[in-house]
């Protein structure tokens, strides 16, 4: 009796499991590469709908209102969910009542999208469902929108405002230095060692080499070396010490003899400018920088000035001078080129000081003006950055509602 007991029970279990494992097969049926292709069953599940669409204007300064900027959230299905997404469709239509045609489909991941070339001032209905390659997702859909046309990018409204703020300084103190007032302008130590670096050649009975750098006429350091060459030479003409300036560009040799003859004769030592010694030597670069060194080994200056636009032969003009045994001042607004001199020259006017110093010695009103200007602006930026700082360490309303309990 009990083992036919024990014989029903075994062929009942036997029977749940048998049916069990048919349920299982049918609901997952196991695909392999050896399956056909017709028997291989269709995803019938849709993934989950994106999140929030937002459509905007596209902002640009250059924008012909033909923009359109589109933004959703990932649909729960993308990524960290099923990952049952393979793209996101946009659909793009001109009446609410249309789901309109798919104008792009974006792969999974992304969550923006730009269409263009669109017609300005046309409203646009746009939705956006989630793919998995078979089902379309519900659609998430936004408010119309339409492009218009944007002359100026009011966002960076703030920029336009600084520089009217700094354009406005520059012309105050413009004015204030055309009118005569006496703007104060540090004097750059450097200004002393070029005065040390004349005496001392003076007293050698020796040249002074001044070198303009390399750079076109229309370089904005070029055109402050050629100030600075002005005053350079007002001091030579004082102490009756030759000048010599050899010069890679042939319009700059003009500019050049033009400075020095003014300044001779404005101290009134006419007689003693030489034309020839400003010399054009080569527009090749190193071809110039070997011409300048032969000058420095042949008629042995006892100071060499290096200010302008300098490249790769800044390095070889210095070591050559250091080797001379010249003392020897540069300034230059070339990154690259400052170590080379301050490692190599006994002095060196670095970046905006070749511009200060320019402006420092010519007083030129312009001149001034830029600067005082430049130097304010620095002023109000750093105040900015500083009431910005305090903004955000104790939080904007926070800020406001302190300041009108005062």
């Amino acid at each position: 009796m009990k083992r036919t007991w024990l014989t029903f029970l075994t062929a009942v279990l036997m029977t749940v499991l048998m049916t069990v494992a048919a349920v299982a097969q049918e609901a997952a049926p196991v695909v392999d590469a050896d399956t056909p292709l017709e028997d291989v069953p269709l995803d019938t599940v849709a993934p989950a709908a994106p999140g929030a669409l937002t459509a905007r204007d596209y902002l640009d300064s250059n924008d012909a209102g033909d923009k359109i900027e589109l933004d959703w959230e990932l649909s729960p299905d993308d990524g960290e969910g099923s990952c049952d997404v393979a793209a996101y469709h946009v659909w793009r239509s001109r009446s609410a009542s249309s789901p309109g045609e798919i104008v792009a489909e974006v792969s999974s991941g992304q969550t923006h999208y730009l269409d263009q070339d669109l017609e300005p001032g046309a409203e646009y209905f746009y939705s956006v469902t989630a793919f998995d390659g078979t089902n379309e997702s519900a659609p998430v859909v936004c408010a119309p929108v339409a492009g218009r046309v944007n002359l100026f990018q009011w966002s960076r409204i703030s920029i336009l405002a600084l520089m009217i703020v700094f354009f406005g300084l520059v012309l105050v103190f413009t004015k204030l230095a055309e009118r005569g007032d006496d703007l104060f302008v540090r004097r750059i130590p450097g200004l002393n060692a070029i005065e040390e670096a004349v005496g001392r050649a003076t007293e050698m009975g020796r040249p002074v080499l001044y070198v303009p750098g390399i750079g076109e006429i229309d370089n904005i350091m070029t055109i402050a070396s050629l100030t600075i060459l002005s005053h350079v030479a007002k001091i030579t003409a004082r102490y009756e010490t030759p000048l010599i300036v050899p010069t890679a560009r042939a319009v700059v040799m003009s500019a050049a003899e033009e400075v020095v003859k003014q300044a001779y004769t404005e101290v009134g030592q006419p007689d003693a400018y030489n034309p020839d010694n400003i010399r054009y030597l080569s527009d090749a670069q190193f071809a110039f920088a070997g011409a300048v060194n032969g000058i420095m080994l042949r008629e042995k200056p006892a100071a060499n000035l290096y200010m302008g636009a300098f490249w790769a032969e800044s390095l070889l003009l210095a070591e050559t001078g250091f080797e001379a045994g010249a003392i020897q001042v540069a300034g230059t607004a070339m990154v690259s080129q400052l170590p080379f001199f301050v490692t190599a020259c006994d002095f060196t006017l670095m970046g905006e000081e070749l511009y200060a110093a320019s402006a420092y010695l010519s007083r030129e009103p312009k001149l001034l003006g830029g600067l005082k200007g430049s130097d304010w602006m620095k002023v109000v930026t750093i105040a900015l950055m500083a009431l910005g700082a305090v903004l955000n360490f104790m939080g904007f309303e926070t800020f406001v509602n302190w300041f009108q309990t005062q």
